[in-house]
C-alpha cells in the first residue's frame, strides 16, 4: 500500500468519526441511531491504521481478496442500520396512527359539545 493511500484511509476514517460525533453533539443524530455508524467508523480507522489486520482477517475467514471483505462488512453495517431505522419507522407509524385516532375522537367530542352548547344557547334566547 502506498503512503498516500495509507494516509487517505486514516484521514477518511477520522473525518467520518468527527462528522458523526459532531452530529451527535448538535443533536441532529441520536445515540441509538449512531451506533452502527460509529462502529463502521471505528473499524475503518483500525483497518486504516493497521492494514495488516484486514489481510489477517480475510485469511482467517477464507476470503481471497481483502477488499471483498471490506465490501461485505460495509454492506452488513448498512443493512443493520437500515433494519434499525425500519423498526423505528414502524414504531413511529403505529404511534402516529394512534395519535391521529385520538385527535379525531377529541375533535368529534368537541364538535358535539359545541353543538349541544349552541342548541341550549338558542333555546335560552327564545325564552
Amino acid at each position: 500500500m502506498s503512503t498516500a493511500s495509507y494516509i487517505f484511509g486514516i484521514l477518511s476514517a477520522v473525518l467520518v468519526l468527527v462528522i458523526i460525533i459532531e452530529m451527535l453533539r448538535r443533536g441532529s443524530l441520536r445515540e441509538r441511531h449512531a451506533i452502527w455508524w460509529l462502529l463502521g467508523g471505528m473499524i475503518a480507522l483500525v483497518i486504516g491504521v493497521f492494514p495488516s489486520i484486514l489481510q489477517w482477517t480475510a485469511d482467517a475467514l477464507g476470503v481471497a481478496v481483502p477488499t471483498n471483505l471490506v465490501f461485505f462488512a460495509s454492506i452488513t453495517v448498512l443493512f443493520l442500520a437500515h433494519l434499525q431505522h425500519s423498526a423505528e419507522l414502524t414504531r413511529l407509524e403505529a404511534k402516529t396512527r394512534t395519535l391521529a385516532e385520538k385527535v379525531a375522537m377529541l375533535d368529534l367530542r368537541l364538535r358535539e359539545a359545541e353543538d349541544r352548547d349552541g342548541d341550549s344557547a338558542g333555546k335560552r334566547d327564545i325564552n
